[in-house]
């Protein structure tokens, strides 16, 4: 009987834990750049790229994740990991780290002309991040962010 209770009290966790984990969508370059093309009305869409690997980008998250409950903001977190590393390391990071902004992976080998596209100003180094305002002011920056910087950046007008 408790050997019952158990498998099933641990087939509830799991299927909690599994609803829970964030869905990642992956992208295309054309996608990317829908992504980027304007803002919801009234809101500012932020988009961060970001890799597991990178440090700064692993230490700026939790300011894009805390602004991302602001109502007037829609964050996206774009993953340059590769598609091989999806589901045993961007997936299980995400979950790890419970994001809640809506998660991308972009599946693309050729960067360079998407970098461009994305910004001038974008070297290629992350992060990096892309801000549209509601009246489609865009605001790039290169390098981790602070939640104040972040914040400043959105209250411009």
């Amino acid at each position: 009987m408790k050997r019952l209770l158990f498998l099933l009290l641990l087939s509830f966790t799991t299927s909690i834990v599994q609803l829970q984990a964030q869905d990642i969508q992956v992208i295309k370059k054309e996608q990317l750049y829908q992504l980027a093309e304007s803002s919801p009305e009234g809101k500012t869409k932020i988009i961060n790229f970001w890799a597991t690997w990178c440090r700064p980008c692993i230490e700026e998250l939790p300011a894009f994740e805390s602004v991302n409950k602001m109502e007037q903001v829609e964050v996206h977190l774009v993953s340059m990991d590769f598609i091989e590393e999806l589901d045993k390391k961007v997936k299980n990071f995400a979950q790890k780290k419970a994001l809640k902004s809506s998660l991308y992976l972009l599946d693309e080998t050729d960067l360079d002309p998407i970098i461009t596209k994305v910004n001038e100003q974008w070297s290629g180094a992350i992060p990096a991040t892309l801000f549209i305002s509601p009246k489609g002011k865009i605001t790039f920056h290169e390098g981790k962010m602070t939640e104040q910087e972040i914040l400043s950046i959105i209250d411009q007008p």
